[in-house]
């Protein structure tokens, strides 16, 4: 029998050349994420720092776009961004550490720790405030029309000392309540005798390592490789770092980057800060929608604790996945789109296999 050799090579050739054609076409898990966050890229945008966490081990870090359009500063793996709403599983954090010390009960009422708190407080307990099921008034809806000085946490707890009823009887129905965790942020001052802020940073930013974080006081504090807002439109990007409420802790307040944020991430798989019993109530959904501080329910049938954040200037998400061990944080310096289902597209990609 004779071989074509000639044509065998040629086959192989056309073989070999054919593979290389498709995977070069074909984009790799990387690059399908930089598709995803195209609208990120560049000089002149704000931006975005996106980490994978899979075992333990960040599987992905990128970052896209800038920190600071006016200084032309790129964001970096370090840059803080305002968290936004995602504070809320900090100062959740904060009132457990609390009544793990016995110095609070799940059980106490806004009358017990604030005496001169009306009658209507005797039944909102510490529970109703972290589930959001206080049915606190929402203090963006008491801010007169007139006002141009930044409110702060103090001013939230002072509305809530105005009023003489609420949404709904406590523990009876959900509200997401911006009110009731500005309240918890006082009630942590109340306890622990020292400001909210310096509570963080004492008992978790120090300890976890989050040595860049912080729980920003314009005129105490500073905040290191700072992000700034802008609102993007079809045809401009303005600056919008700052509003009438961005100077309240306790419901957003803290800023921090992925790579804090990946130690906390981390140290919530650790009996470091709280236990473990302590931490798996936080888990344990309330009414099917919220545990303390954070969002409870499944995605593709894969358990989901996660929360979102959204400011005038910033869109933050963290989605963590326990029994895959496998997380996706998202930070962004700018006020939309929401990055929530930027969070799932990589959950589909890396968790799911789509």
């Amino acid at each position: 029998m004779k071989i074509d050799v000639v044509n065998l090579n040629k086959n192989a050739i056309f073989i070999i050349s054919s593979l290389l054609m498709i995977s070069h076409c074909t984009p790799t898990l990387e690059e399908k994420v930089d598709q995803i966050f195209s609208s990120y890229q560049g000089e002149n945008v704000p931006g975005a720092a996106v980490m994978l966490i899979q075992d333990g081990i960040p599987i992905l870090k990128k970052t896209y776009g800038m920190a600071n359009i006016e200084k032309e500063i790129p964001v970096s793996l370090n840059t803080n961004f305002r968290l936004a709403s995602v504070t809320k599983q900090f100062t959740s954090m904060c009132i457990l550490m609390l009544i793990e010390a016995k110095k609070l009960e799940y059980s106490t009422t806004l009358v017990e720790i604030f005496p001169e708190f009306p009658e209507y407080g005797k039944t909102i307990t510490i529970t109703n405030l972290l589930q959001h099921t206080s049915g606190l008034l929402a203090y963006e809806d008491l801010i007169p029309d007139t006002a141009i000085v930044p409110v702060t946490d103090t001013d939230v707890l002072r509305m809530m000392m105005e009023q003489d009823s609420t949404y709904f009887t406590p523990g009876s129905s959900y509200r997401y309540s911006n009110s009731g965790y500005a309240v918890l942020a006082k009630i942590v001052e109340k306890i622990s005798g020292i400001s909210f802020a310096n509570f963080l940073r004492k008992y978790i930013f120090e300890p976890v390592g989050m040595n860049n974080s912080v729980a920003h006081q314009r005129g105490i504090s500073e905040v290191p490789n700072r992000a700034f807002g802008y609102t993007v439109s079809t045809d401009s990007i303005s600056f919008s770092d700052q509003s009438l409420t961005s100077a309240i802790l306790g419901d957003g307040g803290i800023y921090s980057s992925i790579e804090d944020l990946y130690k906390w991430d981390q140290t919530l798989y650790t009996n470091k800060l709280v236990r473990g019993e302590t931490l798996s109530l936080a888990f344990t959904p309330n009414l099917e929608i919220y545990g303390f501080g954070w969002r409870i329910d499944e995605y593709e049938r894969h358990w989901r604790v996660h929360h979102t954040g959204s400011t005038c200037g910033f869109r933050t998400v963290i989605q963590r996945f326990p029994n895959d061990q496998f997380t996706v944080i998202i930070l962004t310096n700018r006020r939309d789109p929401d990055v929530a289902p930027l969070a799932e597209k990589l959950v589909d990609l890396y968790l799911i296999g789509k």
